[in-house]
C-alpha cells in the first residue's frame, strides 16, 4: 500500500553544515547514504591533536557544527563524488573550490574553515566552545559522521512542514530540519505513525525507529546562519514536544530518486 511519494532528497557533504539537494541516492544497509555526513571539522586540540585524513565514527563534541555554531549554516557545501571536489559558497558566490584527494586541497579547506570560524560566535552551551583550528576528515564517500553512532537517515512529512509554519507565520525552509528524505501525500504529524514499520522507500527496504529530537539547529536560517525562528519553543507550547520528522535504519540496499514511493514492505522489489 503506497503511503507517501519522494518530494526532495538531501545530503549533507559535511557534518553540520547545510544540505546539498539530489534528484537521487543509493541507501546501503549498514551505512546510509553514500556522502552524507562524510566530511566532518574536527577540532585539533589536546584531545585530536594529529588525526588521519579518515577516521572511525566520533561524537559530534569533537566537530564544529552549525548546532553550536550557527554561523556556519551560511555556508553552502556541494560535493561531487566522481571529481572529488568540494565548492564552499555563501549566498551564492564561490569562496573555495577543492580536490579533497588532494593533500594541499584538504589542507586549503581546513585553513578557510578554521578562517571562518573564528569569526563567528559560538551558541551558550556549546559542546566545544573554544576556538581552535579545524581539520577535514572523511573521504567523502565510504566515511561517515552522523550524530548517533547506528547508521540511520531522516524523513520528514511535507505536511508537518506546512503545519509548523502556519503556527509560526511563515513558510519555513525544510534544510532547517536537516531531512534526508522529504515526503507527501500524508497528514501533518503522520511519519510518527510510521515508528516501528518496515517500509520500502524506491527500491530500498528500511525500518523506521523513532522520532526525531530536535535541537536549537531548527531555529538557525539555513542562508543567514541567523537564529530567527524560536521554534523550539513554537515545538513545545503548540505540539507538546520537541520532536519533528522520523530517523530509520537501511535494512537492503536500493536507488531512491525524487517520485519514487514510500509503501508497505509487502510490495518491495526483489534486491
Amino acid at each position: 500500500m503506497k503511503l507517501a511519494t519522494v518530494k526532495q532528497l538531501f545530503i549533507h557533504p559535511v557534518k553540520g553544515l547545510t544540505p546539498q539537494i539530489c534528484q537521487n541516492i543509493f541507501l546501503n544497509a549498514g551505512h546510509g547514504i553514500r556522502g552524507d555526513r562524510a566530511f566532518a571539522l574536527m577540532f585539533l586540540d589536546s584531545e585530536n591533536s594529529n588525526p588521519p585524513e579518515v577516521i572511525p565514527w566520533m561524537s559530534k563534541k569533537h566537530f564544529a557544527v552549525q548546532n553550536d555554531w550557527p554561523g556556519l549554516a551560511a555556508l553552502d557545501c556541494n560535493f561531487d563524488q566522481e571529481t572529488e571536489v568540494l565548492t564552499v559558497r555563501r549566498q551564492g558566490v564561490e569562496l573555495l573550490r577543492e580536490n579533497t584527494s588532494l593533500s594541499e586541497g584538504r589542507d586549503r579547506l581546513s585553513a578557510f574553515f578554521t578562517d571562518y570560524l573564528n569569526t563567528l560566535e559560538p551558541n551558550k552551551g556549546a559542546r566545544h566552545p573554544q576556538k581552535a583550528p579545524l581539520q577535514l576528515v572523511g573521504d567523502g564517500k565510504n566515511s561517515r559522521y552522523p550524530d548517533r553512532e547506528p547508521v540511520h537517515i531522516s524523513i520528514i512529512s511535507q505536511a508537518t512542514m506546512d503545519d509548523l509554519g502556519e503556527k509560526t507565520g511563515q513558510t519555513l525552509d525544510v534544510r532547517r530540519f536537516r531531512p534526508n528524505v522529504v515526503v507527501g501525500g500524508i497528514d501533518a504529524w503522520a511519519e510518527f505513525d510510521l515508528v516501528g514499520k518496515k517500509l520500502c522507500l524506491g527500491e530500498a527496504q528500511i525500518t523506521v525507529t523513532a522520532k526525531i529530537g530536535r535541537c536549537m539547529n531548527i531555529e538557525v536560517h539555513p542562508e543567514t546562519g541567523d537564529r530567527d525562528v524560536p521554534l523550539l519553543s513554537v515545538l513545545k507550547e503548540k505540539y507538546g514536544h520537541a520532536h519533528t520528522g522520523v530517523l530509520a535504519t537501511v535494512d537492503n540496499d536500493g536507488a531512491v530518486a525524487v517520485g519514487d514511493i514510500l509503501e508497505e514492505v509487502i510490495s518491495c522489489p526483489d534486491n
